[in-house]
């Protein structure tokens, strides 16, 4: 395929945007019958998509650690080492699981777990953060709309790190501490998204006055009494005015009089999936059934 490239040399491969492709393409392969002649045909093409990713290729010369893009103009010069703790852990979990172009556990503890210096164990509004500190919502979210977040590795709790990242997020917002207008209970939420000029990745420490409903929506597995107030508050006292044909605007900011007009897809996607994740767990069964996750578990030693 050919896209409009992120920035001038941000024009070849993305092996973290090529990861939540895969995510959904494996969970997708799970829900298909391969006796289904229709289905067997997609199972095969997902396969041969899924199997022709080299994963390995990123370690850029064998190095420990995943890179984040390769291009054939600029080769490595983006030079995005991934090391630590970000939206990035799907990807160090399906290089590990490719069955063509897989990568040691050596290069998940190095780089993902940075040998164990990931681990920050900070306190945030009386609520503990295993990693990283305050982030913009999606980190929460991206990785986990397929990779069920209920394990842990050897760095922490995945499930106590999302549930605590959402809750710190919504109790920043409680707080207001630059006193928004509309900010509370019902009206949280910091990630990245658009705003009144431009982007941007709002968080605890980068609040710019702008609320997000992607934030709050995708989080209600972890969040959901904190979540509904907040789906109550966008549909029906935003209103019209945050509703549109497909779904809710991206983000608003009432102190600046402002929401947008545009849907991200981004945004808009895993606002669906993990309502059904809290509501079924349907995508992340269907995930987590694939053989080569359940595999990669061990590899990993994830646990359970």
């Amino acid at each position: 395929g050919k896209v409009i490239p992120f920035s001038t040399k941000d024009n070849g491969g993305d092996l973290v945007e090529t990861s939540f492709l895969v995510q959904g393409l494996l969970t997708v392969r799970q829900y298909l019958q391969p006796t289904d002649t229709v289905g067997n045909n997609l199972i095969k093409r997902i396969n041969t998509l899924w199997e022709t990713v080299e994963w390995d290729w990123y370690r850029k010369n064998n190095e420990q650690v995943l890179y984040w893009h390769w291009s054939p103009n600029y080769n490595w010069d983006m030079n995005f080492a991934m090391y630590g703790y970000f939206e990035e852990q799907i990807t160090y979990v399906l290089a590990a699981a490719s069955p063509t172009h897989s990568i040691p556990k050596s290069v998940y503890t190095n780089g993902y777990g940075k040998n164990g210096s990931i681990k920050t164990g900070g306190t945030h509004y009386g609520i503990k953060l295993p990693l990283g500190t305050p982030s913009p919502l999606f980190w929460v979210h991206y990785s986990y709309l397929g990779l069920d977040p209920h394990f842990s590795d050897d760095y922490a709790n995945y499930w106590e790190q999302n549930v605590n990242a959402s809750k710190i997020n919504y109790a920043y917002c409680v707080a207001n501490p630059k006193k928004y207008p509309n900010y509370g209970e019902s009206c949280w939420g910091l990630t990245s998204s658009d705003n009144q000029v431009g982007y941007n990745a709002h968080s605890p420490s980068n609040d710019l006055g702008v609320i997000t409903p992607t934030a709050a929506l995708s989080s209600f597995p972890y969040t959901p009494v904190e979540s509904m107030k907040a789906l109550k508050f966008f549909y029906y006292t935003m209103g019209d005015k945050l509703w549109g044909t497909y779904g809710f605007y991206d983000a608003f900011n009432i102190s600046e009089a402002w929401t947008a007009n545009s849907y991200l897809a981004i945004d808009q996607g895993p606002i669906v999936v993990m309502i059904e994740n809290h509501r079924t767990g349907l995508l992340w069964n269907l995930f987590m059934s694939a053989p080569e996750i359940q595999s990669v578990k061990t590899k990993l030693n994830f646990i359970p």
